[in-house]
Order: C-alpha cells, then structure tokens, then sequence
C-alpha cells in the first residue's frame, strides 16, 4: 500500500473525531456571546436584583414559584429592582450560564477522550475553572447589591471567557491550517488586544455607573470640551452603587469623569484597532474588514446611546460589538506565525 493510501484514511476519520468538539465549542462561543449581550439587558432594563437571593427566586429554582414574594415586593414598591418582567430577565440569564458551564463540562470531557484535542486539555480545564469563577462573580452580584467594582469584573469575567473559548478554537483550527500572518501583526494585535480590554474595564465602568448620560452631546460633553469633573471619586473602586466611598452620593462630577474618560480612551481604541486593520488588510482580507465592520458598528451604537438617551437596543448591540472586537482581534494574535500540516 503506498503512503498516500495509508494517509488517507487518518485525512478522512480526522474531521469525523473532531467534529462533536467542533461542534461544541462553536455553540459554547455562541452561548457566551449571548450571555454577554443578555447581562447588557439586564443591566440596562434594571433586572439585576430581579430576583435578590442567588441561585434561587426567593429560595424557590423559578419565579413561577416565587410569585407571590415576587407580587407583594412590587406592591411595595412599584418602580423597585422586583417585578415579574425583572425576576424572569435575572433567572433566564442564570438558566443560559448554568447550561454553559454543563456545555464547558463536556468539552473538558471530549478533550481527553480525542488524541487530536489533547493539546487543548490544559486550555479547556482552565475555562473550566473560570466559569467556576464567574459563577461566583454573578452570585456576589445579587448578594452586594450591584456594587459597580463587581458588576464590572463580572462583565469582564464573560469576556476573558469568550477569549478563552476563542482560543481553544484557533487552536483547533490550526491543524487544519490556516492563513499565515506576519510576526508584526500578530504583535500588533496582543497591543491593540490591551488596549480593547481597558476600553470594555471602561465601558463596563460607565455602564455599571449608569454614567451614558452624563454626556448628552457629542464632541463636546455638557456643551463644554472639558467640563467640571471629579476623577477621584469617579474611580473610587470598592463603594456601594451610587455612593462614594464615605457613603455620601456620588456626585455627578463623579459620572461625567467616569463617561469622559471612557470617551477618550476610545479615541486611543480606534486608533490602534484601525491601524490593526490597516495593517491586517494585505494578509487576511475577511478579518480586516470584519475588524473595520465592528469598528464602524461600535461608533454607531456609541452616539446612538448618547443622543436617544441610551435606548436599550443600541446598549446591547454596543456590548456585543465590544465582545466582537475582542474575538477578532484574539484570533489574529494567536494565530501562529506558520502553517501545521
């Protein structure tokens, strides 16, 4: 039997091993991408406190149960963090993580059961442990009451977990081969990667503050280029939503701060994204013009919070395109510099 006759078989049961992995992992990204624009929805239609115990509604596992708490806490108080609607949003979007971490669960599972996937063991035990942790994260957010420095890691948490999810992907996806990058892009893409971080810290930061509307104008803020503002307790990490740190109202110079500095630290984001695009566009045409897509997508949605008054659609599309922006330009950093045969 020649060689070729013998490569052919291992060519064809390949794909067929990889497959469910495949398969998987592709719903997994899915899942996380929704669950990243559904906890935009629930931040912004006010639905965090939705059910204020965790894991439970009111130590029953759906509101079904809970409605009777769930009615007499709306009676009290009608415009309150409790109704029907927002118990719903808060148990849905646990229902969608908990189902993930069952799907994350499995793909440890397959990664040690397929030879092809055994580099992808490590990678897939540690996403495993950070689901773990975002858990938690979502729990301290009922139990604290929303405090922004939780709320926003635990946006950031869903967002290191798609890139970590990505990244098992292009993994995979590397021994199928794929489109060779330069060495300089893919460092442009690592430094970018950062500075794409810091603007969603930033964005979470503002969201989590409720500071859109600190600045109803675009380029100016309160019609001036640089109005009152008060950094220091705008970035006052650990206080109660809100609240400075002394327990006093946080003051609105205290959001203008947080939504200008959001502002221009997005300026410096599509700089460097661009010039990532720029750059990525005689390498690999599809990923530029996705990265310049989404560019666009984010400036849009952007201004759109900021003149219609932060409607909820543009909110939550402004969320996933940070999430998009984040996968594409992890995709291009961890390609490797070579193509696996």
């Amino acid at each position: 039997m020649s060689r070729l006759e013998h490569a052919l078989p291992s060519a064809r049961s390949r794909p067929v091993r990889a497959a469910p992995f495949l398969k998987l992992l592709a719903f997994a990204l899915f899942l996380t991408f929704d669950l990243i624009m559904f906890g935009a929805f629930v931040r912004v239609t006010d639905a965090g406190l939705g059910c204020p115990d965790w894991p439970g509604c009111y130590g029953k596992a759906s509101p079904i149960g809970a409605m009777t708490q769930i009615r007499e806490a709306a009676q009290a108080l009608p415009d309150g963090p409790v109704t029907v609607f927002k118990a719903w949003v808060e148990m849905l979007h646990r229902y969608v993580a908990a189902g993930l971490g069952l799907i994350i669960i499995a793909l440890v599972v397959l990664a040690h059961r397929d030879a092809t996937r055994r580099a992808s063991v490590g990678l897939a035990w540690f996403t495993l442990a950070w689901i773990l942790l975002q858990g938690a994260f979502g729990a301290w957010t009922v139990t604290l009451k929303l405090q922004p420095a939780i709320v926003t890691a635990h946006l950031l948490g869903g967002m290191v977990l798609f890139g970590l999810l990505v990244a098992q992907w292009v993994r995979v996806r590397q021994h199928e081969g794929l489109t060779v990058l330069s060495p300089g892009v893919r460092r442009l893409a690592w430094g970018a990667g950062l500075v794409l971080f810091v603007q969603i810290m930033l964005g979470g930061w503002v969201s989590t503050n409720y500071a859109t509307l600190a600045c109803e104008d675009f380029p100016t803020c309160q019609g001036q280029w640089w109005p009152v503002a008060d950094f220091a307790r705008g970035f006052e990490v650990w206080r109660p939503l809100g609240r400075s740190a002394d327990g006093t109202a946080l003051p609105f110079q205290a959001l203008t701060a947080i939504h200008l500095t959001h502002r221009l630290w997005a300026v410096v984001a599509l700089i460097c994204l661009g010039g990532l695009a720029w750059r990525l566009r005689r390498e690999d045409l599809r990923l530029a013009r996705t990265l310049g897509g989404l560019l666009v997508l984010q400036w849009i949605t952007g201004l759109t919070n900021i003149f219609l008054d932060w409607p909820l659609l543009a909110a939550v599309v402004h969320t996933g395109g940070a999430a998009g922006l984040l996968g594409v330009t992890l995709m291009v950093a961890l390609r490797a510099p070579y193509r696996l045969n």
